[in-house]
């Protein structure tokens, strides 16, 4: 609106509507580097359900079944997967160490949404539809188990004051590549449903897991890197691929059910030393 001054009688324009006009964006809807790292999380996670859709379920509900299309594809879905826990491991890190905007924590649930959530939940729905002893319903109910528990534990952590380094249950992206690697051990359908409920179980419990830094964060994208490594491999279908498949997925499996049993054992330790120090301070 312009204004006229009736002493000079030249028009002004209002400084607030100057500072409109330059397209100012409120602090809390401006984007960090935090928040573009987390926006890739999620974009991997759509494509991993993109790869899984393209070259494993349409070519099989086609009739046009490659098995050398269907691994490479499945393996990217992984892959993606993978990149997906990166960008989420770096997204917290560089939000401690820069600025995270007032938007960074519901843009991480939402992006962790899609990529541990839908995109595991989808490629188990996808094994139940492809495997030959596998039953689609009931591999529905399963993909939908581990889905509810993904939205569960992210809302749980977002109302959840815990002590710091700790998280409680299974994170979702360790949580959504031990279903994927389950899967892909090709293992007995009832075995493979079992720990895929299993794994879901273990993202809503009170199991205390350790939050990846320092040493712990190095090891988990060494690993991760590995993964890549191995699926790479065994989609190329070089020699020694599938032992590498295997060997890693059986690694991730072990990893998942060893951690609790580490964390439960700890707690015990834990209630039995202050137990014990306040019988001794009641001797005293």
């Amino acid at each position: 609106m312009t204004v006229i001054d009736p002493d000079t009688q030249s028009g002004w324009v209002a400084e607030v509507e100057e500072e409109d006009a330059a397209g100012d964006m409120p602090l809390s809807t401006r984007l960090s580097i935090a928040d573009t790292l987390t926006l890739g999380n999620a974009i991997c996670g759509f494509m991993a359900v993109y790869f899984t859709t393209t070259g494993v379920l349409i070519p099989h509900l086609t009739g046009n079944d490659d098995g050398g299309m269907a691994r490479h594809s499945a393996a990217m879905a992984v892959i993606l997967m993978l990149l997906a826990s990166v960008f989420d491991l770096f997204d917290g890190l560089v939000a401690r160490k820069l600025r995270a905007s007032a938007m960074g924590a519901e843009l991480d649930n939402l992006s962790d949404l899609i990529s541990f959530g839908l995109a595991p939940a989808y490629f188990v729905v996808t094994w139940g539809m492809v495997a030959p002893d596998s039953h689609q319903r009931v591999s529905v109910v399963a993909a939908v188990v581990v889905l509810l528990a993904v939205i569960l534990r992210l809302a749980r952590f977002s109302c959840v004051t815990l002590r710091d380094g700790i998280f409680q249950g299974m994170p979702s992206p360790f949580g959504a590549l031990t279903v994927v690697a389950i899967v892909l051990l090709e293992l007995p359908f009832v075995p493979t449903l079992l720990a895929i409920i299993g794994v879901a179980w273990l993202m809503v419990s009170r199991v205390e897991y350790p939050k990846p830094r320092g040493r712990l964060a190095v090891a988990m994208l060494s690993w991760i890197v590995l993964s890549m490594g191995m699926l790479a491999a065994w989609a190329l279908d070089a020699p020694g691929g599938q032992m590498l498949l295997q060997t890693g997925c059986s690694l991730q499996i072990v990893l998942g059910a060893m951690i609790p049993v580490f964390a439960t054992a700890r707690r015990v330790n834990t209630f039995r030393d202050n137990r014990r120090e306040a019988r001794s301070a009641q001797i005293q």
